[in-house]
């Protein structure tokens, strides 16, 4: 008896394997769940597709290769390459400069605007939802096509990014500097410089690596709207269906994207 009741009671203590779901998002779940599978049947491959575009895919492989090595196309995607590191690393260094007022000035109970630091944060917002290739496409129509189009878009695209890590990373810094200096009746602009900035340094510092990292990528891809760099000479090569060309500089990405995720891995590791 006394066994029953000790297995009742340690039954009775176990917790819940799932938590109870209330009938609205029972209804959510099921609204879901409804969506994803129509959206198979109109979106996802179907295995018949696959297996009629697999020779296709074989065939345009086989046309892509060998990559071109002739020393005048190589010579100038060195050229358009270059130029893709140069708008990425500009576009990122005028990003994270811009970035760091648009933080303060989000950052809750850090910022000088108070209740209208929503108005800094709705722009950050804006500028991370509003995707790149749109960004690329208005800078083109209004500045023309070439790299300062795609710098402008990095520019905004790092604000969005960076932004956001930084308010964060403001809010969460250690109050008990930022009070110390309010008490000897510091002003705000004294507080960010003497405690907050050195706090969340670290934190700045790996934020930007990752924006230098992102913006390399999506410098690759600016090119396709006519915003400069390597994108460019891969959008020609498969208008012009130089598959060859396109092959070579698909591995140049590669490469380049590779090499850029390695270095930011190890400034990271050296600011940690």
């Amino acid at each position: 008896m006394a066994c029953s009741m000790a297995s009742t009671t340690s039954t009775a203590s176990l917790p819940s394997r799932l938590p109870p779901i209330s009938p609205l998002s029972f209804t959510l779940i099921v609204a879901v769940g409804a969506l994803f599978l129509a959206s198979m049947g109109q979106v996802a491959p179907s295995p018949e597709k696959l297996a009629a575009g697999a020779p296709r895919m074989a065939e345009l492989v086989g046309r892509m290769l060998p990559p071109n090595s002739d020393p005048a196309f190589l010579q100038r995607m060195g050229w358009r390459i270059l130029e893709t590191l140069q708008i990425a690393l500009v576009g990122t260094v005028f990003g994270v400069i811009a970035s760091l007022p648009m933080g303060w000035l989000a950052a809750r109970g850090i910022s000088p605007l108070g209740a209208l630091r929503h108005l800094p944060r709705a722009l950050i917002s804006l500028f991370r939802t509003v995707p790149d290739l749109v960004w690329a496409l208005l800078f083109v129509s209004t500045l023309g096509l070439g790299a300062v189009a795609g710098t402008m878009t990095i520019v905004v695209d790092t604000i969005g990014f960076c932004g956001r890590f930084f308010a964060e990373a403001m809010e969460e810094a250690d109050k008990k500097p930022q009070e110390a200096l309010h008490a000897i009746g510091a002003n705000r602009v004294t507080v960010l410089c003497g405690a907050v900035l050195p706090d969340v340094m670290p934190t700045l510092i790996n934020s930007s690596l990752f924006a230098l990292e992102k913006a390399v990528r999506s410098s690759v891809v600016l090119g396709l709207v006519g915003a400069g760099g390597i994108g460019q000479e891969l959008k020609v090569a498969f208008d012009l269906f130089q598959y060859r060309n396109a092959s070579a500089i698909i591995l140049a990405i590669f490469v380049i994207v590779l090499a850029m995720e390695f270095l930011t891995d190890r400034l990271r590791a050296r600011f940690q």
